[in-house]
């Protein structure tokens, strides 16, 4: 296969044309394509370096011009083009200085077959010249590049000479990490001194590793100290350089000062782990200690810990009442309080609202637990001030207790915690309770009560009995107060006081509490349709607190009013007292709304809420109901301060025109007394207990044939 000839842009500097002619030929017998010029005289060799030109053959002497001069314009005009001395005749010593000045090569006309070899020869020169100065200049970029960084950078550069262990470092090292100048030592033991002693080992041995290994990178976060004594958070990485053989010379790095970026995550790892307002641990925290606590009793059969569930009595209260910065200030103070109560070893926790947690470790017994319960009851139960306010506040308190028995599931402890914390709650708050068995089938027992309650709800399952309400001064049954029972399929009649306080907390009161009201308007309608419709009959309904702020309960009572077609002053509504003491603009807008209907309102239970006689004078009622508990105590003559509550009761009411209706009459010296206090009204046993619709019936026929 024949190769194609190189193409060659070449300039002959030659007064003879016909030896310019056979240098060409010689050229192209050896390869050659040449483009070319001829020229004789310096301004034209000028004009023609201007162009694009691979090689100049020039013979020594012309009539006007000579090769050394065009070697001297080549040199003072910086143009790098071989230059060849092609002539008839040449000294040894001339040639010699035509080389000194820059030559490539020289050789006679007569020996013109060594022209393609020396013109090859020559632009290989020239090529190997042009990429030298290329590498030269982009090595010299390269430096003053890395100048300019070492320079702007902030970070700390290095370079190590593994062979002397002595280690240059640019500017940033000394301001980065706050060292006066001459402070900075060049050995790199002075680097290793720096690294903080928890660091020092591991870094060590892994630079030395990766050195040693043959690897290129290192990479590194440790602690530095800085001038001043202090610590910095550094990101330190190297490149390790080797020589051909692979021996390793130099390693060169930077270091980064990441004290920011640190003390940023270590930030975000305390939001994730504890709770913004009060500091304490938050769920996640605790739940992981609890799960290292419980690894810990299942390896050591005699470790015992202790966990609490803590809920404040009357946090609600103080938030509603006082504003969610003073709750706020108060839930602070709460966890410093517990805090002062435990040990160091202890964790406190809050899970949010008034909810807080507590991990007892290694303790003794039992009562090293309710020893710590008991300190944190009297120290919450202390005052403090916030603000212009004195506030104070009781706990209920849970106890479970985990040994290596049941610590394999820890969420079950917290949640037996939970249990005992609202027994403790059950049994009137302010006190504490240590989980036992027995209170985890009462929780599963309220579950399944709940459930049983909402599908009761749905199979109208509940049945209403009636309880007569006579009006002391004519002995006559004036009405009734209307009692929901429930009538469950398997266990028979459930009492309300086991399901009642389970609707109030489910919210299924309201559903329930509507129920009640429509049912008991439609059975008062048909007893005014019966031939006893006479009777001037008003039929007591009680309203539980949630239904009391519902907005559209003047609404749904006047609907069921114009269904059952019953005169609103026949009805009669019973609100707690503590619902009533603690009702809003809202529901007290209802109250009047109700009242202007026509609707008579009583308080029922009074005497066990915290009325306050100002707000009593102001709220649009009728009727107070005193509580059972002080009426069954007023015929025991060891007891007249229950006499005296009854005599002071009812003389409130009549200085305000309320009637009373005292509840739970149940001997004849409980009615002899109230009716020399002139109480209007009473219900209870002694006249008759709760009855279903029809014996209700058939009471009211005996008092009117009587």
């Amino acid at each position: 296969m024949v190769s194609m000839p190189t193409p060659l842009c070449l300039l002959i500097v030659e007064d003879v044309a016909d030896d310019a002619e056979l240098m060409v030929a010689e050229l192209r017998r050896a390869g050659f394509e040449p483009s070319w010029q001829r020229v004789e005289t310096e301004s034209d060799y000028l004009a023609q370096l201007e162009g694009k030109l691979e090689l100049i053959l020039a013979d020594y002497t012309l009539p006007q011009f000579t090769a050394l001069r065009a070697l001297h314009l080549l040199q003072s005009g910086g143009w790098d083009i071989p230059l060849i001395i092609v002539t008839g005749s040449i000294s040894e010593e001339v040639a010699v200085e035509c080389m000194k000045q820059g030559a490539a090569d020289y050789l006679l006309k007569d020996r013109l077959a060594r022209l393609g070899p020396a013109v090859t020869h020559a632009l290989q020169e020239q090529k190997l010249r042009t990429e030298r100065k290329q590498a030269e200049a982009a090595l010299r970029n390269s430096e003053e590049r890395f100048q300019i960084v070492v320079r702007a950078t902030n970070d700390a550069v290095w370079d190590w000479d593994l062979a002397t262990n002595q280690v240059w470092r640019n500017q940033s090292c000394q301001t980065l990490f706050r060292y006066a100048p001459g402070e900075i030592g060049e050995h790199v033991s002075w680097w290793e001194e720096q690294i903080h002693p928890e660091h020092r080992q591991k870094v060590i041995a892994e630079i030395r590793q990766a050195i040693n290994s043959g690897e290129k990178l290192w990479s590194q976060e440790y602690r530095f100290c800085r001038g001043d004594g202090t610590y910095a958070h550094i990101f330190d990485r190297g490149y390790v350089v080797h020589t051909e053989q692979g021996e390793p010379v130099r390693m060169i790095g930077g270091m980064m000062d990441i004290t920011d970026r640190k003390q940023a995550e270590a930030q975000l790892q305390h939001y994730a782990f504890h709770d913004s307002l009060t500091g304490l641990p938050n769920r996640a925290l605790f739940m992981d200690r609890l799960g290292h606590a419980a690894h810990y009793c299942q390896r050591h059969p005699e470790a015992l810990a202790a966990v609490f569930f803590l809920d404040l009595d009357r946090f609600k209260v103080i938030n509603d009442s006082l504003g969610h910065g003073v709750g706020d200030q108060f839930l602070v103070t709460t966890a410093q309080r517990l805090a002062h109560c435990l040990r160091s070893m202890d964790t406190a926790a809050r899970f949010g609202g008034d909810e807080f947690a507590i991990l007892l470790e290694d303790i003794q017994d039992v009562s090293e637990a309710i020893h710590v319960a008991e300190r944190i009851q009297a120290e919450l139960s202390l005052p403090f001030r916030v603000g212009l306010q004195e506030l104070s506040s009781t706990v209920s308190i849970g106890i479970a207790l985990m040994q290596s028995a049941n610590a394999a599931q820890p969420e079950d402890l917290l949640r037996n915690a939970d249990i005992a914390m609202y027994r403790a709650k059950a049994l009137g708050r302010a006190c504490y309770q240590v989980f036992d068995p027995g209170m985890h089938d009462h929780a599963m027992a309220l579950m399944r009560l709940e459930t049983d309650l909402r599908q009761a709800i749905e199979r109208q399952e509940f049945r209403l009995h009636y309880q007569p309400i006579v009006c002391l001064a004519t002995s006559q049954i004036v009405g009734f107060e209307a009692l929901v029972r429930w009538q469950h399929p398997t266990r028979g009649l459930v009492s309300p006081a086991e399901f009642i306080p389970v609707a109030e907390e489910t919210g299924l009161i309201v559903p329930l509490g509507q129920w009640v009201l429509q049912a008991a308007c439609h059975q008062l309608q048909k007893w005014q349709l019966h031939p006893l419709g006479e009777l001037p009959l008003t039929l007591s309904v009680n309203l539980s607190g949630k239904q009391f702020t519902q907005a559209d309960l003047g609404e749904q009572i006047q609907q069921i009013l114009q269904q059952t077609d019953l005169d609103a002053s026949s009805l009669r509504l019973e609100i707690t007292e503590s619902a009533f003491m603690t009702a809003d603009s809202t529901a007290t807008s209802t109250l009047l709304k109700l009242k202007n209907l026509g609707i008579r309102l009583s308080i029922d239970d009074f005497g066990t809420g915290y009325s306050s006689l100002s707000r009593l004078h102001c709220l649009p009622i009728n009727t107070l109901k005193i509580d059972r508990s002080f009426v069954n105590q007023i015929d025991i003559e060891t007891n007249s301060s229950n006499r005296m509550i009854v005599q002071a009761i009812v003389t409130l009411a009549h200085s305000l025109d309320l009637d009373v209706i005292a509840e739970g009459v149940e001997t004849a010296a409980q009615l002899t007394y109230l009716k020399a206090l002139k109480c209007e009204y009473a219900q209870g046993y002694f006249f008759a207990r709760p009855l279903e619709p029809t014996a209700a019936e058939t009471l009211m026929v005996s008092q009117v044939k009587s």
